[in-house]
């Protein structure tokens, strides 16, 4: 099918450029969040006092929003919540604590930490999250202000890991392109310490630190973000060619790297307007791919990361906020209309993007040498669980053991791996045969390794449905279906989010399932391998059973016709099992299967 072209209108850019005291001019008519945050004096709202209410493990509604910008979502256990309602308890409710960890690089030292740290407030286990970072799971409000000192101890925090503002920032992690890989890491880095909100309240509050002298109306400023911080969250990554691991079209703004032949990055083709959330049932909302906008130096980077999170703190949806994030922005006034105003900001003309080219957005599991002559172990870790399984991996020891004598670093991926990275060469002996007495290379089928799942029930308040506690049984039988087909050694991409956010990037998976109702889910096919392509909706309302019943067909007709090197969600579309997504406005058109399979 011939793809489809699209003509768009777009509205007329604003000209009030700057937030400033406009803020207040505009607060008629804006999303009840944009209140919160004018009101809370600069994120602090009530949380100290919050904390000190005793008789509730909660912390109020407004406080609800404001403590995202803190790092951390209140969440309660879903489980027990009919029982505990029954009982007239109220619910179990704890929070989930996300760290910022700028390309996913933690030392020894500190994975020791954040291990204790995890076996003492929340539940004996690390959770590797899909943006290169660690979240904890069901830690009480009585011990927020304990794991936030520890997490303090480390050297790091949970500053902006959630809320309206420039979150966690992610970096390639391919660890045998050593010079990109750095460029790449402290690209993230600057980013990441350069959009962090200026705000003192996360250390007055978890910390004990001291209120700013004479009020916050003039002793404090956000000078990027102003008093109402963005419109919504902001995504960045930072990637490196071939490898597209961090799903670099997937998020708000993108940098990928330009390498000459030696391969040294000679610069970065900046991307904007991507983006995953959605809502059922709304077509004007849509996950979105990244338009690559323009190829910056490498000094004017940091320059234009700031332009365009400045231009989308100005001219996005502050009324709606499902229609807030960048993406939107991006289609009502268009991408040239944008740029320009980059240029405006920066104050010189862009220059047009670089060719470059993406294989895959996979990792790179085993052993790596990188060209210093450094070694990097990468390990499977199922939805990014670090934890002892029984009768299989021990990871949480294993790794805690590795960390004891580790001379180099751990880097977390975005696909919710761990590397063990920077291993000299005379110490990988003793890294193996840690790596084998705890079992922790115990093989993934082709399939789980291209796999993701968000936490989803029982903790998150948004799910509709399991992911994390279901995938697992679900690749099983689509292992199994596979294997009849002799495609068991085939890379194919699958997703599962409880929830239409996609915080697993399902739209973006050859095979993306996002959650409808209880054991009930829209399946997603027809997206690229590589990650630069969105997923067609292929049949709706899907209940548990009947996934493998759906799927089984096609893997059949994939292995019999597939052209060489042809992957899944090409093939589907070449043979006419689903519409080809040109961007987001496109999503929600000609969904549906086409034919079935024969």
């Amino acid at each position: 099918m011939a793809d489809k072209t699209t003509t768009r209108t777009y509205e007329t850019p604003p000209t009030d450029r700057p937030i400033s005291d406009a803020e207040a001019a505009r607060a008629a008519g804006l999303a009840a969040n944009e209140h919160i945050k004018i009101a809370s004096g600069y994120l602090r709202g009530t949380l100290a006092d919050g904390l000190l209410k005793h008789a509730t493990g909660a912390i109020s509604e407004d406080d609800g929003q404001l403590v995202k910008f803190h790092g951390m979502y209140l969440q309660d256990d879903r489980d027990i919540r009919a029982e505990r309602t029954k009982k007239k308890l109220e619910k179990a409710y704890s929070f989930m604590i996300r760290l910022r960890i700028a390309g996913g690089v933690v030392t020894p030292k500190q994975w020791l930490a954040l291990d204790e740290i995890a076996t003492t407030y929340a539940g004996g286990a690390l959770r590797a999250t899909t943006r290169q970072t660690f979240q904890y799971h069901g830690v009480i409000k009585s011990n927020l202000k304990r794991t936030m000192a520890a997490i303090d101890a480390t050297l790091l925090d949970t500053i902006a890991a959630c809320g309206d503002v420039n979150r966690n920032v992610m970096a390639a992690t391919n660890p045998a392109q050593t010079g990109a890989h750095k460029a790449a890491y402290l690209l993230a880095k600057d980013i990441s310490d350069s959009l962090l909100p200026k705000t003192s309240a996360w250390r007055e509050i978890w910390l004990d630190g001291e209120r700013v002298v004479g009020g916050e109306e003039v002793a404090e400023v956000e000078p990027v973000y102003g008093k109402t911080y963005l419109p919504r969250k902001f995504k960045t990554v930072v990637a490196v060619p071939p490898s597209n691991e961090v799903d670099i079209f997937a998020h708000d703004l993108g940098f990928i790297a330009i390498l000459d032949e030696t391969g040294k990055v000679t610069g970065w083709n900046v991307t904007v307007g991507g983006g995953m959330g959605m809502t059922h049932g709304e077509t004007d909302t849509f996950p979105r791919t990244a338009d690559v906008m323009c190829f910056v130096e490498p000094a004017d980077a940091l320059k234009v990361a700031e332009a365009v999170m400045t231009v989308q703190r100005d001219w996005g949806n502050r009324k709606v906020r499902k229609n807030a994030r960048l993406k939107y922005t991006i289609e009502r006034y268009g991408l040239a209309a944008f740029r320009a105003e980059v240029e405006t900001r920066i104050g010189k003309p862009l220059a047009d993007p670089k060719p470059f080219a993406f294989t895959g957005n996979g990792d790179r599991y085993g052993w790596t040498e990188g060209d210093d002559g450094r070694h990097h172990l990468t390990l499977y870790v199922a939805s990014g669980r670090i934890k002892d399984y029984d009768n299989g991996p021990q990871l949480l020891t294993g790794l805690r053991r590795i960390a004891e004598i580790h001379q180099g670093d751990f880097r977390l991926t975005g696909n919710q791996n761990v590397i063990i990275a920077n291993v000299p060469a005379e110490k990988r002996a003793e890294i193996e045969a840690l790596v084998d007495q705890y079992g922790m290379l115990k093989g993934a089928s082709a399939l789980r390794r291209n796999s993701m799942a968000c936490v989803a029930l029982p903790t998150c308040g948004l799910a509709l449905a399991e992911s994390e506690r279901y995938l697992p049984s679900l690749m099983d039988e689509l292992e199994a279906s596979l294997a009849s087909h002799g495609l068991q050694d085939d890379e194919i991409t699958i997703r599962m989010t409880g929830c239409p956010n996609g915080c697993a990037r399902p739209f973006i998976a050859e095979i993306g399932l996002v959650g409808r109702g209880p054991e009930r889910y829209h399946l997603y096919l027809g997206a690229a391998f590589d990650g630069s392509r969105l997923g067609k909706l292929f049949a709706e309302d899907v209940t548990a059973s009947e996934i493998k019943t759906i799927l089984d067909p096609l893997f059949a007709a994939y292995a019999r016709h597939k052209q060489a090197g042809e992957r899944f969600g090409d093939y589907l579309i070449r043979d006419g099992y689903v519409t080809r997504t040109i961007n987001g406005p496109d999503f929600h058109d000609h969904t549906g299967a086409l034919k079935s399979a024969a």
